[in-house]
């Protein structure tokens, strides 16, 4: 089992987080330097994820920004 963990954004990386991952985080980080927040890492099935609290996720294939409302697949 893996445990997951959170930083500040601008910190170092928690050294959990794997090295592919890090270089992710860092290249997002330089290209919002507005961001703020936490980054929270988990895993799923075994695979990292990092997620900004404004839900801008990072994983080994990439960025996935976060969704607003007028992106929602509902159509209600």
């Amino acid at each position: 089992m893996q445990l997951g963990t959170r930083w500040t954004v601008g910190a170092e990386p928690p050294a959990s987080v794997p090295g592919d991952l890090r270089e992710l985080i860092a290249a997002v980080e330089a290209e919002r330097a507005d961001a703020s927040g936490h980054w929270t890492l988990t895993w799923l099935e075994g695979r990292p994820i990092a997620e900004l609290d404004d839900g801008t996720r990072v994983t080994l294939a990439g960025v996935v920004p976060p969704q607003s409302a007028d992106d929602s697949d509902d159509e209600w």
